[in-house]
Order: C-alpha cells, then structure tokens, then sequence
C-alpha cells in the first residue's frame, strides 16, 4: 500500500522556507491523522504483471495449437491486435514534445506497452518462420530496438525505452557472435565484454546530450540504471581477464563518474549499486596483486583478517548509504 507521509523534519524545512504556513500545517496533520492511502501504485504493478501473463498466455496457446491455428493466422491476429493498440494510443496521445507528456489516463501507457510487445513478437515470430534473415535474429533486435526507441520517446514510456535498450544490447552481442548470449558464454568472451563497456558510454554519452539540451531529460535514470549495471558487469569480467590491468583506470573512472552523478541527482539506488560493484572490483584488484606474493603468513594473515574485513564493509556500506540518504533528505 502506498502511504504518503512527510516526515516532521522535512515539513519544518518547507515552513522554514515559507513554502508552507501555519494554515498548511494544520491541513496536512489532519489528513495524515485520517490514515487514507492510495492502491494506485499497486493496481498499476498489477495492470503490469496482467500485461505480461496475457502476452505469455497468448505464446503457450499458440504453442500448444500451431498445428490447428496455423502460421498465418497466428501472425494476422498479432498484427490486428497490435494496430489495435497502437491506434488508441495514437488517438489518445498528446504528441511529440521534449518535455514529459503524460497521458490523462495511465493505462494508455500500458496499452503502449501491449503494443511494443506485440509488434516485437511479430517481429521475432515472422523471421522464425520465414528466415527473412536468415538464421540471425539480430536484425531483428536491431529493428526491435529502433520501433522501440521511436515509441518511447513518442509516448514518453519509460518501460518502452527499457526495451529499446535491451534490444539494442542483444543486437550488439548476437551480431559478433550468434550464439554466445544464448549460450551464457558473456563471461568468458572479451568482444562481448568491450562490446559492452562501449554500449555503456554510448548511453552515457546520449543521456548527458539530452540532459544538457533537455531532450526528453526525465528519461536520464533509466539510461543511468542501464549504463550502470553494464559497465559494473563487464568492468569486473575484465578484471577477471587476462589482460585484468587494463580495466583498473576504466574500474577507477566509472567509480568517480558514477559517484558524482548519485550525487547530482541523488540517486540512492545508483550510489549503492556504484558501491557494490566498486567493493568487488576492488577486491578482484587486490586479490590479483596479492596472487603476486609468495608469502605464507600473509596468506595466513589475510585469512584471519577476513571475517572483520567483511563486517567492517558492511559496516562502512551502511554508513555511507545513510549518509547519502541524509543529504538527499536536508535537500528537500
């Protein structure tokens, strides 16, 4: 259940700023003391949940019946329910606009979805059945991920544009080697890692272009999230590479940019998933130094060190993240 409350402190600074008066106050105890909370969050989350049951719904009907539906039917009724989608989300829409547009009815924004998701399958489906490009579906990541672009920034969805990402990620990793991503084999092949750490710039890049020319600019967290996790990701492959040393100086600058920017939109959950990645890649550091040295008692040392080297970063996690927690609130 979604609740709003501020808290006592957070009122005080709002008064202090005479964003609020006495009058203000007074409403705002009163309508907190009645106890009323809102389901919108949670019938949206369900909404999102049934979006994907019905899409999953419709591939296991169509698994279980290929035989007696048919190819061609399967694919026309795909196709009528994504122009159906796309044609109330059109009628609805506010059109293009830098700044975020929302639709005076949010299940539009999943009607968008449906319809992204729609197209997508039909994308996927109709190569696996005709092989327009062959055995390679990463055209059709490509073209996915370019349809999803243009519908999320005309829409101004962000589960859209999460798609879009996605798919252009998959393209780049099937279209060195078809087989990898399928396979899990990520981990173990450098072109995909460097693939990714220049993906994750990419998105850097763009998201500082549009926050700077305000080009649809509220879109910057999902790029962030993104950009984050696969440069975390690929970042500490590398340093389990081989070449383990040429990934330090990127290690120490993803470190720092991310750092800077939790901090610029204070962001709690990039500045905590900037220190995760930083603790393992650091570990991953000095554990590859220390395989360098050829001492038994360090080895022993270490050894008995572990355990209060652990609660101490615990520890040190925990304070650091109320202390960005702390800041983020005195800014209200």
């Amino acid at each position: 259940m979604e609740k709003s409350h501020f808290s006592e402190l957070q009122l005080q600074k709002l008064y202090q700023k005479k964003f609020l008066n006495d009058n203000h106050l007074k409403e705002i105890a009163d309508y907190q003391k009645k106890g009323i909370f809102s389901l919108r969050s949670e019938l949206l989350l369900m909404i999102y949940f049934s979006i994907f049951l019905f899409t999953s719904g419709i591939g296991i009907i169509i698994y279980n019946n290929i035989d007696s539906i048919g190819h061609l039917a399967i694919l026309s009724a795909n196709f009528i329910l994504m122009l159906v989608c796309f044609y109330f989300s059109f009628k609805k829409a506010k059109g293009y606009a830098n700044d975020e547009v929302l639709f005076e009815n949010p299940l539009y924004d999943y009607l968008v979805l449906t319809g992204s998701l729609l197209a997508c399958i039909f994308l996927g489906y109709i190569n696996f059945q005709y092989q327009i490009f062959d055995d390679s579906y990463a055209y059709v990541s490509l073209i996915s991920a370019i349809l999803c672009f243009a519908v999320a920034y005309y829409f101004d969805n962000r589960i859209v544009l999460s798609m879009a990402i996605t798919s252009l990620a998959t393209f780049i990793g099937i279209s060195i080697t078809p087989k990898n991503l399928f396979q899990n084999e990520v981990y173990s092949n450098l072109e995909l890692t460097y693939s990714g750490l220049i993906l994750g710039m990419l998105l850097l890049v763009w998201m500082e272009y549009s926050l700077k020319h305000k080009i649809k600019a509220h879109f910057h967290f999902v790029y962030a999230t993104f950009a984050l996790h696969l440069l975390g990701v690929c970042i500490l492959v590398g340093l389990v590479s081989d070449h383990w040393w040429v990934f330090i100086p990127i290690l120490i600058g993803f470190l720092y940019y991310f750092y800077q920017f939790s901090y610029r939109i204070l962001a709690t959950s990039l500045f905590a998933f900037m220190l995760l990645y930083g603790y393992f890649g650091v570990n991953i550091v000095g554990g590859r130094i220390i395989s360098f040295i050829h001492f038994e008692f360090i080895y022993q040392f270490l050894t008995m060190l572990a355990p209060f080297y652990v609660v101490a970063s615990i520890y040190l996690f925990i304070r650091l993240v109320k202390q960005f927690n702390a800041k983020k609130n005195a800014s209200v």
